[in-house]
């Protein structure tokens, strides 16, 4: 769904200055045709700038609840500039993960009438019938619940949808633009900004002449046809009058700077209205009362000898890396054994070699999905796959802003068909749990069941197995030690410093 060099920094449970936040640069151009890209949701907009999205900050708080999305509606006649407005909006918010949807992407599926109609250029597209209200209306809800959602792709070219859809995940701000963006009042009700773009007649006839000889190679005698006979009569019944539920009107469209400046100072405070510090909130103001016993949800590795032997090598700051990788790799697949013990089993009864039965056990569910949180929850994939024969894997990556402080969402790669499946969530650590809540909402925002996730980590701290406990208490947390505190690094103590540094060999040389 998204791209990114995986080979950066730990996840976003990590002490922020140990981290190199990564910006992850893509190009992405919008043509009338086409929706958003699944593949270049990390830049919204080339225009006169490019913005580069560094990753998405949290959309819910530290209970876990969802913070919904800022909707922008933007209505105007065809050929108006309302993407150009649009555009002017994210150039001049520069936030990330913001989100365009052009209502082109749901004219409905035309019958086979109604296309022989369109071919002749007879068919009205500046209808209300002419769009998938219904798909529309759902489309901004998931959206505005951060949840992702996949978008028709319309050609205009053979006047019907593609067999292809492009996947958009939610965001901070959603911004949905279309000629008809204010002819539903269920739509409608659901903007939190409504503008309209305001421009002359003749300016807006330019405009799609232009547009649809060189884009759609028409006639300038079918263009102002079709604009006379449909275009023209829409705008004056259906969309004109909507004028009236605008917030905001925008004469000029794109070249109005000053009201576009007023537009996006209005959505910046809106956004610091909704905004949060998830991770100091996490960190410093608990959810728990102190010497409040670990909670229910967690299944802790039985500590013996053996156990107590590895991590009292691998914490230890004078271990070699070759030593510290394998014993690592010895109590990952413990830990991970011990996980799998959590999965739902059935009494199975088998023949033995010696035709004996034997009363045993089986999985009762063979879909197994473990998603690591890069770059340290890597380091338990191939503990899973040895263990689990037929384990699919996916992965998050989560690092945190260096300026923020915060976890941002930067890229993700999951199976289509995860909301089936039992996920095991793993990273080498929780600290505040700041990053394992991000993978769970990002999980949970997949339609994977919370009951089906079990979260596993090498080290824990009590603090963020509490945060975690609290705002997700179906999900299953599994790890084989849990130390009592964290410094004002967030960092886990005793702890055994940066996991993902040690392993992959990658810690700064000291002075």
């Amino acid at each position: 769904m998204f791209r990114s060099n995986s080979s950066g920094s730990d996840s976003g449970d990590e002490c922020p200055s140990q981290i190199q936040s990564q910006a992850i640069k893509r190009t992405m151009s919008r043509t009338r045709t086409t929706s958003t890209s699944e593949k270049d949701c990390n830049i919204h907009i080339k225009g006169s700038k490019t913005i580069y999205t560094a990753g998405r900050p949290p959309w819910y708080d530290s209970a876990g609840q969802m913070k919904e999305a800022l909707v922008v509606g933007l209505c105007g006649g065809s050929a108006s500039g309302k993407t150009t407005v649009a555009k002017r909006i994210i150039e001049e918010l520069n936030v990330q993960w913001v989100s365009l949807l052009s209502m082109d992407s749901f004219y409905k599926v035309l019958s086979e009438e109604q296309h022989e109609l369109a071919n002749k250029n007879e068919y009205d597209f500046d209808h209300p019938d002419a769009f998938d209200f219904d798909l529309i209306i759902k489309t901004i809800k998931e959206l505005k619940k951060g949840k992702q959602v996949h978008i028709p792709v319309y050609s205009f070219t053979t006047h019907s949808r593609e067999s292809r859809t492009k996947t958009v995940y939610g965001a901070n701000v959603v911004i949905f633009e279309g000629i008809m963006a204010f002819c539903s009042k269920e739509l409608v009700d659901l903007m939190d900004i409504k503008i309209f773009v305001d421009t002359d007649a003749d300016i807006r006839l330019a405009r799609r002449l232009k547009r649809d000889i060189s884009e759609r190679g028409r006639s300038i005698d079918s263009v102002i046809a079709q604009y006379n006979k449909y275009v023209k009569p829409s705008f004056e019944y259906y969309i004109a009058p909507t004028m009236a539920y605008a917030d905001i009107i925008v004469p000029r469209g794109g070249d109005n700077s000053i009201a576009i400046d007023l537009i996006v100072k209005h959505v910046h405070r809106e956004l610091n209205i909704r905004g949060g510090k998830l991770r100091s909130d996490l960190a410093f103001k608990p959810n728990h009362k102190a010497g409040e016993p670990l909670p229910c949800s967690l299944h802790q590795l039985e500590e013996t000898k053996q156990t107590r032997f590895m991590h009292t090598i691998i914490r230890n700051k004078d271990t070699p890396r070759d030593e510290f990788i394998f014993y690592s790799n010895r109590l990952m697949r413990v830990l991970i054994e011990h996980a799998l013990s959590l999965l739902p089993f059935e009494d199975v009864i088998v023949t033995t070699t010696f035709n004996k039965q034997y009363e045993g056990k089986r999985h009762a569910n063979a879909k197994v999905c473990g998603v690591s949180i890069l770059r340290a929850g890597e380091c338990l994939e191939p503990a899973l796959c040895e263990v689990y024969k037929d384990a699919v894997i996916g992965k998050i990556l989560i690092q945190t802003n260096e300026m923020t402080s915060e976890p941002e969402l930067h890229y993700l790669r999951l199976p289509s068909d995860i909301k089936n499946m039992i996920v095991l969530l793993m990273d080498a650590t929780l600290a505040t749990g700041a990053a394992a809540m991000m993978a769970i909402r990002v999980l949970l925002d997949h339609s994977v069941e919370e009951k089906n996730i079990i979260l596993v980590s090498l080290l824990m701290a009590e603090q963020g197995v509490h945060n975690v406990a609290y705002a997700f208490p179906k999900v299953r947390i599994v790890t084989t030690a849990v130390d009592p505190e964290l410094n004002d690094s967030c960092y886990i103590m005793p702890g055994m410093g940066n996991f993902g540094d040690r392993y992959f060999g990658t810690e700064k040389d000291e002075f």
